[in-house]
């Protein structure tokens, strides 16, 4: 296995094994369940959010290790954003995994994920989280 990609099944891991976002959110303003009956992947993603602006995220469930670790993702890159910007970075995920041409950096820790887009059976475990905030948005 290349250094690089180590390096991406670590930060996976990481998220997969020790996210600090696995946990209901008490006083969450909305609450959506994302499940794949197909792969069994199955989250319930929570918002605080304060006008526009997602104050806190957190999700529960179970299911691979990509679906999680995209959810733990995606949750550090949206918390503080707002409405508007959430729904951008959405997108970027979504095109990145779709194979088109997006500024990764705006990503974060999410832009190792892009090979998800060579495996189409994970294609939906990466998505499931994003598409989940999608419909609560």
């Amino acid at each position: 296995m290349s250094d690089l990609n180590q390096l991406y099944s670590e930060v996976i891991m990481e998220h997969y094994e020790n996210s600090p976002h696995r946990r209901e959110l008490k006083d969450a303003t909305h609450k959506e369940r994302g499940h794949n009956p197909l792969c069994g992947d199955d989250i319930t993603l929570y918002l605080k959010m304060n006008g526009d602006i997602i104050e806190d995220a957190s999700f529960t469930g179970h299911g691979c290790a990509i679906s999680q670790a995209s959810t733990s993702m995606m949750i550090d890159l949206i918390k503080g954003k707002d409405k508007k910007e959430a729904l951008r970075l959405v997108q970027e995920f979504i095109d990145m995994i779709h194979k088109k041409d997006i500024n990764l950096d705006e990503l974060g820790d999410a832009q190792v994920l892009q090979g998800v887009s060579d495996f189409p059976a994970r294609v939906k475990c990466a998505l499931l989280a994003w598409k989940t905030l999608q419909e609560i948005l």
